[in-house]
């Protein structure tokens, strides 16, 4: 009976958890419900595990291969489904609540063609100034410009490149003025971040700046640094 409890309450909050981003990306709830979706499904869970868990050494007692089969299922789905969110949990205490990051701290790259879409998202598209470029700096001190010894026509193409091969929504390339704008959408929830790349020339070579920016939430998890990271070790590796 344990096991089957188990297993029964673990596999209802697996697909509860699962419904949290789904719901939101429907339009059904507010990302916030959704997360309290979420929230109280990894902690029913989690309890759900402690009972499969239970119902493991019972049935290993009493050799009952069914029993031991089904909470051996409950406990590896509670896990899959707590340990995401602990992991998530364990990186928002190690990083600022912050959700705007850029290389260029103190001329960021601006939004021209995303900028209506900025404007009317919660965060807006302004630079938060002196106490946000601190805080990213503390945070995330390796952020910083890609110089390239390529034209910028070069530069721009490969940053292109690059940009398309992140999976982005490209929506605007201007090699005249060295500007790519893109959007980028996180995998569970399909939040839309907003990326702008700005190239110029600088010596014999080039200077690329990318400023990274989530639409809504006020810390991002540590997402954008961890996009513009990508971004500049596939422009420096060559894509």
């Amino acid at each position: 009976m344990l096991a089957w409890t188990g297993a029964g309450v673990v596999f209802t909050c697996a697909l509860a958890g699962a419904s949290s981003g789904l719901g939101y990306q429907m339009g059904f709830w507010h990302y916030r419900t959704g997360f309290t979706i979420l929230r109280w499904s990894v902690y029913v869970g989690a309890g759900a595990g402690v009972v499969a868990l239970a119902a493991f050494v019972l049935a290993a007692v009493h050799r009952a291969r069914i029993h031991l089969a089904l909470s051996i299922a409950g406990i590896a789905i509670a896990l899959a489904l707590g340990l995401p969110p602990w992991n998530l949990e364990r990186i928002a205490s190690q990083v600022p609540r912050i959700h705007d990051i850029t290389t260029d701290t103190e001329n960021p790259p601006q939004f021209v063609a995303l900028l209506a879409a900025r404007q009317k998202a919660p965060n807006g598209a302004d630079y938060a100034g002196a106490k946000l470029a601190q805080a990213q700096k503390a945070a995330y001190p390796d952020i910083r410009p890609a110089l390239l010894n390529t034209r910028p026509a070069v530069a721009f193409e490969r940053a292109l490149a690059v940009t398309r091969n992140m999976g982005w929504d490209i929506v605007a390339a201007e090699p005249a003025q060295g500007r790519i704008e893109a959007i980028a959408t996180t995998f569970w929830f399909r939040f839309k971040d907003d990326v702008v790349i700005r190239i110029v020339a600088e010596g014999n070579g080039s200077r690329l700046d990318i400023r990274s920016m989530s639409r809504i939430g006020r810390s991002d998890l540590g997402t954008n640094a961890k996009r513009i990271r990508s971004f500049l070790t596939r422009l420096q590796s060559g894509g």
